[in-house]
């Protein structure tokens, strides 16, 4: 290597000096790398010690945001009728919601959101300085990705340390996760008051609507919210609410999403709050409770934490009418008498779907399902079962038996000599008259002829479900049944002979869309059809001229039975219009007697007459 020659820095000297480098060698090259790696490797690890030590959650967890959602049951036309969750949550796509839905979180919360690479140091900078001139924490800072870290991923605590986690988060989420990615998130994952997480479950909550079909303004009342869920809500404090809509409304107007007359407009616009939640749950609590238990045992797994969609048969329209009618009902006929129950059902006979059902006056009172869960004495609304067998048999409706006293030795001996209601005896009877008249002495010939176990055959065939009294009092009914499957084995009447399960829940879909269950329809040919015609006919006939005269009046074709037990304990009428089929019952749950005249003919006809005349919605 040649010399380098310097000059002196001193001044006034003429002389160069020559200064000879010394070449690196092999040595001085892994020395000089090894102390680069070593610096690096102590850095790396210095800051995952310190990660370490403060215990940074994964964020992979955020990417793959999945929370526990709340299930939905819904009607036939897809409204939701009731929610069941442990978090009452609902997570719908940012394509779903109303684009000014999104923004006026934007606003209100974050309005540097899609420029800051998850923390806004001005924003943090300006709520110090705030919070400085107050002497307290007023202001946060926290931008919306902040709040889905600390949300998701740390404890709600309100610590230097846990703010320096949720930065730290925040920034690792951001370049992590688009800006779409994480609105979805916040806007799925964020607490909004009364239970309610997320905007879809909020807007189900406050306003008993999709987060989709949300306006401007109820969308700004939403957007408030974060600050303070329980001081803004707007079902317990609307001034509050209203005020804190009017700065969401301001705010989006300054950064550009509305004009000053959109907003104008919007706060403008009356505020329509969802109808109290139990209100309607004493209305449909008994069609809710029985889909939630059918669902669980379908799924094998709590509603609570299942997270999917349960669509329902329901009509609601049918529904509200069938409470009303029982409700009114009752009240009229049994003034002041609180302990009377009651219970209805309205049912497609063609498809076995289940459009009304109604278990008591209110399920907030009793969740004692009277529909379904009581076995009660079936009185003369048996009785259609035992003339199909008949006919069946080769018996004719013009076939006539002997109504005349009648005796015969009970079970303990004693001679059991039923009578006809009226008190009275008839001579030669047809099989018609005495169905449509409801003649108990011929009633209980006729079960003599037939035979009792053939009866008990064609009574599970028709869905009534043992154990089925196995005696004459058969005749008249002396079996316990549930109002659903007596009023289900009316279908045949009307259906040619067929016989269709009851069916509440037609299908179970996840959120995701996979469709879970699908329901079928479960159908068997149990009577021949001439003979379900002439059944049909008869029952006609008994609304025309006969005990359930009451019951006339409803559009179309109709018919059905009355039914009063010993001592008006029951009060019973089942009953067909077109397609359509309807049961009602009245009683006491202590089985005492409903007093002198309270039978089916006069308490219960008036009630199925009522709610069978409406229309299902289309």
């Amino acid at each position: 290597m040649p010399p380098v020659k310097k000059k002196s820095p001193v001044r006034g000297a003429n002389k160069t000096k020559t200064v000879y480098k010394k070449p690196l060698n092999e040595k001085h090259i892994i020395g000089f790398l090894f102390s680069i790696c070593l610096s690096l490797t102590l850095f790396i690890g210095g800051l995952l010690l310190i990660l370490a030590l403060l215990k940074i959650p994964d964020i992979r967890t955020v990417a793959e945001y999945q929370p526990v959602q709340a299930s939905e049951i819904l009607d036939r036309h897809g409204r939701v009728i009731s929610r069941i969750y442990q978090q009452n949550r609902t997570v719908i796509p940012l394509s779903d919601m109303p684009a000014y839905l999104p923004q006026a979180f934007v606003a209100a919360e974050d309005s540097r959101f899609f420029s800051h690479p998850g923390l806004d140091l001005w924003s943090v900078f300006r709520a110090a300085i705030n919070n400085l001139k107050s002497g307290r924490r007023a202001q946060g800072g926290s931008t919306i990705t902040q709040q889905v870290a600390k949300s998701l991923l740390l404890s709600p605590e309100k610590t230097y340390l846990r703010k320096f986690k949720e930065a730290i988060l925040a920034w690792r989420i951001d370049t992590l996760l688009s800006k779409e990615d994480i609105l979805h998130i916040y806007l799925n994952q964020i607490y909004l008051g009364s239970g309610a997480y997320g905007v879809e479950a909020a807007a189900r909550r406050y306003f008993d609507k999709s987060a989709r079909n949300l306006n401007v303004g109820e969308a700004a009342l939403l957007a408030g919210l974060p600050q303070a869920p329980s001081r803004y809500a707007p079902d317990k404090h609307m001034e509050a609410a209203r005020k804190r809509q009017r700065y969401v409304l301001n705010r989006m107007v300054a950064d550009g999403y509305l004009d000053a007359s959109q907003a104008r407009t919007s706060f403008e616009q009356p505020v329509q709050l969802a109808h109290g939640k139990r209100a309607k749950q004493g209305e449909d609590g008994y069609f809710i409770q029985l889909v939630r238990k059918q669902a669980e045992q379908i799924l094998g797994t709590s509603l609570n934490r299942a997270g999917v969609k349960v669509y329902t048969s329901m009509d609601t329209n049918l529904q509200r009418m069938a409470v009303k009618a029982l409700r009114s009902g009752i009240a009229k006929n049994f003034q002041g008498k609180k302990k009377v129950q009651g219970a209805a059902i309205i049912m497609d006979a063609e498809t076995g779907r289940v459009r009304a059902l109604v278990g008591g006056l209110n399920f907030n009172n009793s969740a004692f399902d009277r529909a379904t869960q009581a076995r009660r004495s079936a009185g003369s609304v048996f009785k259609p079962l035992l003339y199909s067998a008949a006919f069946t048999d080769g018996m004719s409706p013009q076939t006539t038996i002997m109504d005349a006293p009648f005796s015969i030795a009970g079970k303990d001996g004693k001679p059991w000599q039923p009578r006809n209601f009226s008190g009275k005896h008839y001579g030669e009877t047809t099989l018609r008259e005495a169905l449509v008249q409801s003649r108990n002495i011929v009633a209980i010939k006729l079960l003599q002829k037939v035979g009792i176990k053939r009866v008990q055959r064609l009574a599970e065939q028709f869905g009534i479900h043992p154990p089925i009294a196995s005696d004459l009092s058969l005749a008249l009914g002396a079996t316990g049944v549930s109002l659903l499957d007596i009023t289900a084995a009316y279908g045949p009447f009307v259906t040619k002979g067929k016989y269709t399960t009851p069916v509440l829940i037609t299908k179970i879909v996840k959120n995701s869309g996979e469709i879970v269950h699908r329901t079928k329809t479960e159908s068997r040919q149990v009577l021949d059809r001439k003979v379900a015609e002439e059944i049909k006919g008869i029952l006609m006939e008994v609304i025309v001229r006969g005990t359930g005269r009451r019951a006339a009046g409803v559009p179309g074709v109709a018919g059905g039975k009355t039914g009063t037990t010993n001592k008006n304990r029951d009060a019973w009428f089942v009953g067909f219009r077109g397609q359509l089929l309807g049961g009602v019952w009245i009683g006491h749950d202590d089985n005492t007697s409903l007093g002198q005249g309270k039978g089916g003919g006069v308490v219960a006809a008036p009630i199925w007459r009522e709610f069978m005349g409406g229309k299902e919605t289309n």
